[in-house]
């Protein structure tokens, strides 16, 4: 099942996150004999960052979709750029910090489809929003791109709805979506009015970590077993395994969430499937939400 961003970009409904490839051991004929399984379930969006694995996942993808070069047509690429990370392969770095001047925003999209080995990407990602942007440079690296062939869309990461809005309204180019953390355990785009935002434009969020890290399934404090108990509460009523539930919990809200799983097992991404033919009723929807922040709701 895919779900249309924008009349001209179709993803799957459910992405698959790259983010933590490089500790699932996988020599690039394994990576990519996963890759196929999952396109074979449908899922054909897959997410990175330029800076994902200490700048490595990029060209760790790029190497396994090398193995059969056909597959590019299949797929959705997305990755982000933007974050300057302390690296030793960044030496002359002395501070985190962030770069959307037109020259890095350029040069990092070089950098991504070299790794990839590809001519495009499909979208391109603003990774976290910065005290400092100059918001004409985005706008003129993203029209070169674009005229260019090399990125076909643009987005956008954790941006609040005025971030989102000032970049937007610079931008010839449109932005198509905002990725944001959400989860049962993390109610923040609810509570900044993010979620009211999409629903108002009709931008569909891609949402990471949606499993809180796993924290929605081992609680570690008071907030997370009652989340989890009413997770485990609604999995029994809907005789299914409780990370369904989450993903059902995202997927069934009308902001048309596209979560992203970040688990390289297979298991763990079929229960997130299952969610697409789940149905949880509106109470168990607010049952989890209620446990989470603590209260019902006035």
């Amino acid at each position: 099942m895919n779900i249309k961003l924008t009349a001209d970009l179709e993803i799957s409904r459910i992405v698959q996150g790259h983010m933590r490839v490089v500790n699932w051991n996988l020599s690039s004929q394994e990576l990519l004999s996963h890759t196929l399984r999952v396109m074979e379930l449908g899922v054909n969006t897959f997410d990175h960052a330029d800076i994902y694995g200490d700048y490595s996942v990029e060209k760790i993808f790029g190497q396994a979709m090398g193995l059969k070069k056909s597959i590019r047509r299949d797929i959705r690429l997305v990755t982000k750029c933007g974050i300057m990370l302390l690296s030793g392969k960044y030496p002359e770095r002395k501070l985190k910090h962030y770069d959307y001047s037109f020259g890095h925003i350029i040069g990092s999209v070089e950098n991504s489809l070299k790794n990839f080995g590809t001519d495009y990407l499909d979208l391109l990602l603003l990774h976290r929003p910065a005290p400092f942007l100059n918001p004409e440079e985005i706008s003129r690296a993203f029209s070169s791109l674009y005229k260019a062939g090399k990125v076909l869309h643009f987005g956008v990461s954790n941006f609040n709805p005025q971030q989102f809005e000032m970049l937007d309204a610079y931008l010839d180019e449109k932005l198509v979506t905002n990725q944001v953390e959400i989860s049962p355990s993390c109610l923040e785009h609810f509570e900044n009015g993010n979620i009211d935002f999409f629903l108002k434009e009709k931008i569909k969020p891609m949402a990471w970590s949606p499993l809180a890290r796993g924290k929605l399934t081992n609680p570690a404090n008071e907030k997370e077993q009652r989340v989890f108990n009413a997770i485990r509460q609604v999995s029994a009523e809907m005789d299914t395994a409780p990370d369904t539930v989450i993903f059902c919990w995202l997927m069934q809200h009308p902001a048309s969430i596209v979560p992203i799983v970040g688990s390289g097992r297979i298991d763990r991404l079929k229960h997130a499937l299952d969610a697409l033919t789940s149905k949880m009723s509106t109470e168990q929807w607010y049952r989890i939400y209620t446990a989470s922040s603590g209260s019902d709701v006035p």
